[in-house]
């Protein structure tokens, strides 16, 4: 069942939304060769809980920390660890969220540790971009499969792999509700978009092929079946009669 938030609703979301993204903006200055992945899901925990909010992926499904942290052909739900210690042409994706006055967000970005390759440097580009390609198609009396379709147009016209085993989703008073959003599909298909629907549009896109494997005995870790880079970008999202809001604003990250 997809649910439709109030107008009350939405302003309690957009102040979940703002703390998830802080956290990003946060860590942001901590990427770096040198530091562990460790270090900088403790920085994002620390400061969801400065603003009076609790880190909602701490514990969810049995997750054991604040972000899922994931290094270059890693695509997603990486555990951080002390021992793994970022360095230099690195990419980092960190994907967290935050629950306050019983809401969540829920957002992810790729950062570049360093200096990175500059085919590298387009995939990331390349998957942001394509990231608000989808929240363009996110509008009123659009569906679902019209996200996923620009999402998968533009990468593999640009000659990148769309991951399909992983998908958005509905977001509000559970980290995942209603709809799954897919990073490809057919336009015109799928749930409509109404006013009052949330959701997290977070295209998953390979450097080379689109299929992933899993990390044996690790039972989180996904990575490319090629050992190429993946990169993550996500954001919350409202429908609304004016088109779709941005509910994770990363100014310091995407200007």
């Amino acid at each position: 069942m997809i649910i439709l938030k109030t107008t009350q609703e939405l302003e309690l979301m957009r102040e979940a939304g703002r703390i998830s993204a802080g956290a990003l903006e946060a860590i942001a200055p901590f990427v770096k060769p040198g530091v562990s992945t460790w270090e900088l899901d403790k920085i994002c925990y620390d400061y969801i809980k400065s603003q009076g909010a609790e880190p909602n992926f701490l514990n969810l499904y049995d997750f054991p920390a604040t972000a899922c942290i994931s290094v270059n052909d890693e695509v997603i739900h990486g555990i951080p660890s002390k021992s793994r210690i970022l360095k230099e042409g690195d990419i980092v994706t960190v994907d967290t969220g935050a629950k306050i006055n019983g809401y969540n967000g829920d957002n992810a970005y790729t950062y570049y540790v360093g200096e990175v390759a500059p085919e590298v440097q387009r995939l990331c580009e390349t998957t942001k971009e394509a990231l608000m390609k989808g929240i363009e198609a996110a509008v009123p009396g659009n569906r679902v499969g019209d996200i996923g379709h620009a999402v998968q147009e533009y990468c593999e016209a640009r000659g990148f792999g769309v991951v399909r085993e992983y998908e958005g989703h509905g977001i509000g008073n559970k980290v995942h509700e209603e709809p799954g959003v897919p990073n490809f599909g057919k336009a015109g298909r799928g749930p409509r978009l109404l006013p009052g629907m949330t959701i997290c549009i977070e295209p998953m896109i390979n450097m080379g092929t689109a299929n992933i494997k899993q990390k044996p005995g690790d039972d989180w870790t996904v990575y490319t079946a090629d050992g190429k880079p993946a990169a993550h970008y996500e954001h919350m999202i409202a429908i609304t009669e004016n088109g779709p809001v941005i509910l994770t604003p990363r100014p310091l990250l995407d200007s």
